[in-house]
């Protein structure tokens, strides 16, 4: 580079620094459902949820290993979120968190325990984590509340897409708790698609077999499982019809190979497991 011009050259490439990490944000998941789970596992999700966004002193207020709670005086979980304050000195803020999974949406009456017990005990905040939504109704009147009474706490609501994107962030939390997508294949169809790729690989395997046996002149196989392997044949046959099991060209042979082991992986096995 020309000192005087401070102009860069043609044929000398530009070199962009580059950021130490490049942050890619997930999308949300779509559709997502929390049908698998009864009220006690919904309470667990939140739970792990917590700890999983860094609040610390997590206390899930379940009082027993039954499946039913005893009264929880209006909060399910208490837990706590370290904040830092400019001059170094962190503190611990307190959240009661009142976890409700209804099949409708929460009103404003299954509220009033948090509400109560968080103007008796004077949490920072009061948390509502719906598995659906809550009504109009309960917004309107959590609002009015919170002009009208000026509680010593903020209120806060997680509702269904809120729970959406903190999961895309913690996509483990779905598969630990059970949690799907709706519209997401069943592990039946998942299992179907396995056996249709297994047996027409093995049609394929089995026609390949009898060219090596016919160029050799020797058939060690015997008649017994010669018939064996005759009546599989006819039966993928069959079943996905003669036109669609092969033979097929090196392309294609290769494409349901990855079919295979694609969803070999999704059923927990390793991507290179191909054996039929």
């Amino acid at each position: 580079m020309s000192e005087a011009s401070g102009r860069v050259p043609d044929d000398v490439p530009i070199v962009r620094p580059v950021p130490d990490e490049v942050s890619i944000a997930r999308p949300a998941p779509k559709n997502i459902s929390f049908d698998n789970l009864d009220p006690t596992d919904f309470e667990e999700f939140c739970h792990d949820l917590l700890i999983d966004l860094g609040f610390v002193n997590v206390d899930w207020r379940k009082g027993t290993p039954k499946r039913a709670s005893p009264s929880d005086r209006g909060r399910d979980l208490v837990a706590q979120r370290e904040l830092a304050d400019v001059d170094g000195h962190s503190r611990l803020e307190t959240w009661f968190v009142d976890c409700k999974h209804y099949k409708t949406g929460v009103s404003l009456e299954p509220l009033q325990n948090l509400l109560a017990w968080a103007e008796a005990e004077r949490p920072d905040v009061a948390l509502v984590i719906a598995s659906g939504y809550l009504s109009n109704g309960a917004k309107d009147g959590l609002g009015d509340y919170e002009r009208n009474r000026r509680p010593p706490f903020r209120i806060r609501h997680w509702e269904r897409p809120t729970l959406a994107r903190m999961l895309s962030d913690h996509p483990g939390l779905m598969d630990s708790h059970e949690i799907f997508i709706q519209g997401m294949r069943t592990s039946a169809e998942i299992l179907e698609a396995e056996q249709e790729f297994f047996d027409k690989i093995w049609y394929v395997r089995s026609l390949i077999r009898d060219e090596k046996i016919e160029d050799s002149r020797r058939d060690d196989v015997s008649p017994e499982l010669r018939a064996t392997i005759m009546t599989a044949r006819t039966r993928i046959e069959t079943k996905y019809g003669k036109d669609k099991v092969g033979p097929w060209d090196d392309w294609h042979w290769g494409y349901v190979h990855g079919h295979l082991s694609a969803l070999r992986w999704v059923l927990g096995e390793d991507f290179d497991f191909l054996d039929t």
